[in-house]
C-alpha cells in the first residue's frame, strides 16, 4: 500500500442553515474533520444515523461542499467549484455507489442506456465493449441478458450490481460507497461486499465505505472511522473495533450490536440522547452521554492522542502520549 494519501480531508466542516420563522440556524454536520485514505485501501466510516457519515462521502464527491477545511485528491486540491473539463475528469476518478439500488436508477432507462451514458459524457470509445466488461466484471453473466432489461424487470441484488457497473465503468480510482448493502436482503449483502472486495483487487480501487453495521465494517475493511456527532472519535483496524474498541462510544457501538455467541443481552450503561446539532456540545460530543466524562470533556474537545498505531479523541488516553 502506497504511504502518500489518495485522498485527505484537512479540517472539514459543513453546515445547513434551517429556518425557524424569521431566525436562521445552522446543523453542524460535519465538524473539523481529518481523515488520509490510501490508494487501494477499504475505509468505513461508522457510526449512528445522522452521524455525519453520509455528508462527508457527499462533500467528497461535491454534491455538497465544504464551510471550511479542505479536501486534497492526489497532489491537488479538490475545487469547490469546478470547469466543465475538470469536473469530468474528477468524476471519471470519482465515482458513488448510492444506498438505493432502486431510485439511484433511472427507471424508464435500459441497462445499456444507463451504463453508457457516463461513457458518451467523457466522450470514451467501444461504449458496447466495455458495458459489456463491466457487467461480466460484476457478474452479471451472459451480458446479452441484462442489457435490455429495466430496472424494475430487476432483482434488487441485480440492481445493485448494475449500480456497481455504472460506478466502475469509467476505471475510477476512487469508490464512494453509502451502505451499499443496507436495501439489499440479508441473503444477498454477502455476495455484493465479496464483489466489492474483487474489484478492489482487480483495479486497487479505494473505497470510502459507509455502514452502521460492525460487522460489514469488520468484514470487508482494512480501516474503521468512528463517527459520532459530525466528529471523528477513533481510527483503527477492522479487528479492533470489534476485539478492542477504545473510546466509550466505539464500545458503545460494540455493545450494541448483535452477537450470536451472546446469550443475554449486555446492560449498555449509557443514558441521554445525541446533542442537537443547532447547538452542539462546547467540549466532546460524546460528553453528555459518557459514564467517564470528566470535568474538562465538557468544555473542551479532546485532540487524537496516540494508543499504538491508532489514534482515538478521548481524554481517557491522554497518560499514554
Amino acid at each position: 500500500m502506497s504511504f502518500s494519501p489518495i485522498i485527505s480531508f484537512e479540517n472539514i466542516t459543513k453546515k445547513f442553515p434551517v429556518r425557524k420563522g424569521f431566525k436562521v440556524q445552522y446543523v453542524h454536520a460535519v465538524r473539523d474533520v481529518s481523515l488520509d485514505v490510501f490508494p487501494g485501501e477499504i475505509i468505513s466510516i461508522v457510526g449512528e444515523s445522522g452521524c455525519g457519515k453520509t455528508t462527508l462521502l457527499r462533500l467528497l464527491s461535491r454534491i455538497y461542499v465544504e464551510d471550511e477545511g479542505k479536501i486534497v485528491y492526489g497532489s491537488e486540491i479538490v475545487p469547490k467549484k469546478f470547469k466543465r473539463k475538470e469536473e469530468l475528469e474528477f468524476r471519471r476518478k470519482v465515482q458513488m455507489i448510492f444506498q438505493d439500488p432502486f431510485s439511484s436508477l433511472n427507471p424508464v432507462k435500459k441497462v445499456h442506456q444507463i451504463l453508457g451514458r457516463p461513457l458518451e459524457l467523457q466522450k470514451l470509445n467501444n461504449i458496447d465493449e466495455r458495458i459489456y466488461e463491466a457487467l461480466e466484471e460484476v457478474e452479471l453473466t451472459p451480458p446479452k441478458n441484462f442489457i435490455n432489461k429495466y430496472p424494475h424487470e430487476l432483482s434488487g441484488g441485480e440492481r445493485q450490481r448494475v449500480v456497481i457497473a455504472r460506478a466502475i465503468i469509467t476505471k475510477p480510482s476512487v469508490i464512494l460507497a453509502d451502505e451499499p448493502t443496507s436495501m439489499l436482503d440479508v441473503s444477498i449483502r454477502a455476495g455484493i461486499m465479496k464483489l466489492m472486495l474483487k474489484i478492489r483487487d482487480d483495479f486497487n480501487t479505494t473505497y470510502l465505505h459507509v455502514t452502521h453495521d460492525l460487522a460489514a465494517a469488520r468484514y470487508i475493511s482494512d480501516r474503521v472511522a468512528v463517527m459520532y456527532a459530525g466528529m471523528l472519535l477513533e481510527e483503527c483496524t477492522a479487528d479492533d473495533i470489534v476485539l478492542e474498541p477504545l473510546h466509550p462510544y466505539t464500545q458503545l457501538l460494540r455493545k450494541a450490536a448483535p452477537d450470536p455467541d451472546r446469550l443475554v443481552s449486555e446492560k449498555l450503561g449509557y443514558t441521554g440522547e445525541v446533542p442537537n446539532l443547532i447547538t452542539p456540545p462546547k467540549g466532546c460530543p460524546f460528553e453528555p452521554r459518557c459514564k467517564y466524562a470528566m470535568k474538562k470533556c465538557k468544555n473542551f474537545v479532546p485532540p487524537y492522542f496516540r494508543v499504538n498505531k491508532r489514534k482515538v479523541k478521548c481524554f481517557l488516553y491522554e497518560k499514554n502520549n
